[in-house]
């Protein structure tokens, strides 16, 4: 048995997951459960910025179009069985397939680890995991074709106001529904008008886009599903990261920094994905810096 206390780790032990067999059991579940969803960010990662439905089409090759069967769309295992290759006309399949199912279930996993193990309210998960498929699937979108799609970041946005309202503890804990969904639609509110109002100053001094409404919308997605700190951490995360790989690429392509434009949208993805797993902790440790300067000083 694992030593961990019930006291810290309530939720885990409650369900008897303090077992390594029972644990171990689980985790393969949910990493199977995001590499499912991750086979889905696939097909929104092609279909989407071609306009297509996500839904009603069934998969099929991008080659031959040949429909593709149940057993050879198993996340991770189909594409390993077929070397990544189409069974019909044998053509080679994008990397990204694979790649994308096991980055969705490795980060599900640790997620569900991290909330675990801290003794988080484990209707976190379902904030967590949202926030996870839109940083995979807006994160590379935004790379390949520079564009935020709707598609991703509204579906976003109200699931997170859903959530809120099932769960309102996750705000406080003794939010009710409508002082958590007060408090959701004001952080994305706060989050939004500020990027927004950046975008419109910023277009209208440098009389070009600095940058994108896809970008706005993807912030006050994340409002609501990390809140208000976790926000404004990502923006800021994301800006740092984005700077620097811009310095650094103008530099090799001996171009101007302004005429150096990058896809902003992979470096909000990290801010997030930092934020979900060490940006509280970055925080504390941050204020206890100043605070030790400041009594220093």
């Amino acid at each position: 048995m694992l030593r961990l206390t019930e006291e810290t780790f309530y939720w885990w032990s409650r369900f008897g997951m303090d077992y390594p067999a029972l644990l171990t059991i689980l985790l393969i579940a949910v990493f199977a459960f995001g590499a499912c969803w991750g086979s889905f960010l696939n097909v929104c990662i092609w279909r989407l910025p071609l306009g297509e439905s996500v839904v009603t089409a069934p998969s099929h090759c991008t080659k031959c179009h040949y429909e593709i069967r149940w057993f050879d769309n198993i996340p991770i295992f189909s594409y390993l069985w077929l070397r990544g290759r189409c069974r019909n006309c044998h053509e080679p399949y994008s990397c990204r397939y694979l790649v994308v199912e096991a980055l969705t279930g490795t980060l599900f996993t640790l997620l569900y680890c991290k909330i675990g193990l801290a003794g988080e309210n484990p209707a976190l998960l379902l904030f967590y995991w949202t926030m996870t498929m839109l940083c995979i699937t807006t994160g590379w979108i935004d790379a390949e074709h520079r564009l935020i799609p709707d598609a991703t970041t509204i579906p976003a946005f109200l699931l997170a106001l859903l959530y809120s309202v099932i769960f309102p503890s996750v705000w406080g804990e003794n939010a009710t529904w409508w002082t958590a969904l007060l408090c959701a639609v004001v952080s994305a509110a706060v989050a939004g008008g500020f990027l927004g109002a950046f975008a419109l100053i910023g277009r209208k001094l440098a009389r070009r886009d600095v940058i994108g409404w896809g970008d706005v919308k993807f912030l006050t997605a994340t409002a609501v599903l990390l809140g208000l700190p976790g926000a404004f951490f990502t923006l800021f995360a994301g800006s740092v990261a984005g700077s620097v790989y811009g310095v650094i690429l103008a530099r090799i392509r001996h171009r101007p920094l302004r005429r150096t434009r990058i896809a902003f949208g992979p470096f909000l993805a990290a801010g997030a994905l930092l934020w979900m797993f060490a940006g509280e902790f970055l925080l504390k440790w941050y204020l206890q810096f100043v605070r030790v300067s400041g009594l220093a000083q």
